[in-house]
């Protein structure tokens, strides 16, 4: 479906009835590897309307020439809660530069927000980045872009990069991407922090943005829970899915309201 949000058509894939879920996907994919992850845990619950969406300037959905920065993308994405939440707060999940989105949107607007949910969160100030380092597999299978994102490179996991993320390469706008990369940090939005049910997941082997920022926000949420994985890199919703099922299962207990 296309969601009409300013002068930005947003393109999303729905399942579901029921209160909304909105899962935000990183950069330089779109709602595809999200979906591919996420949805495992989230369709296990028949009251769930789970959307995902593609960000401005991937997949489906086109960055106007006036959007300029990420400031910009944020207010197309709260916009879009407006559109698909109602009158009930949504459930808001994000991996890597979706949860710095999330971030934003719970804290610009709380009371819409019922839960929160962080996987490998991008935010500013990233700190002790590790090397990245393969736990399984003889690091020549696949691609330079997959063997640089993968920790464990199996051929399963080698399956899901080609299906679920390599593809939407050859759908981005590099030079939207690079227009809105350039005001990349957002506005502080001032006020307390976000105070519903927060859940936090990191890689231990994350060599992309490490996991050392994501254990800082444990005391930024005062309702937050935290796991770091063990044998997981950025790729975490890929390679760990039956931790990450279970600890979206515990979230959305604590978030039911």
């Amino acid at each position: 479906m296309e969601v009409r949000v300013g002068q930005t058509d947003v393109h999303c894939v729905q399942h579901g009835t029921g209160r909304a879920v909105l899962v935000l996907h990183g950069a330089g994919v779109d709602h595809r590897e999200v979906e591919a992850c996420f949805e495992p845990a989230l369709s296990r619950d028949p009251g769930l309307r789970r959307i995902y969406p593609d960000l401005p300037g991937m997949g489906r959905t086109v960055a106007p020439a006036s959007m300029r920065s990420a400031d910009d993308v944020l207010d197309v994405l709260l916009g879009l809660a407006d559109e698909v939440a109602g009158d009930r707060p949504l459930l808001l999940i994000g991996h890597s530069a979706g949860a710095y989105y999330a971030q934003a949107m719970a804290a610009r607007r709380p009371a819409q927000v019922a839960g929160l949910a962080l996987v490998c969160p991008l935010v500013p100030g990233v700190r002790d980045v590790p090397e990245h380092r393969v736990v399984t597999g003889s690091g020549t299978l696949g691609d330079a872009t997959f063997r640089d994102y993968f920790v464990i490179q199996t051929p399963e996991m080698l399956q899901r990069y080609e299906r679920y993320v390599a593809p939407a390469a050859t759908l981005v706008d590099q030079a939207a991407l690079e227009r809105i990369g350039e005001h990349w940090e957002l506005t502080p939005p001032g006020g307390g922090p976000y105070a519903g049910p927060v859940l936090l997941v990191a890689g231990r082997l994350d060599s992309a943005i490490g996991y050392a920022a994501a254990v800082d926000l444990l005391q930024a949420y005062p309702h937050s829970s935290l796991a770091v994985l063990d044998d997981a890199g950025h790729a975490l919703p890929h390679e760990q899915p039956d931790l990450l099922r279970a600890l979206i299962s515990d979230w959305l207990k604590r978030a039911a309201i």
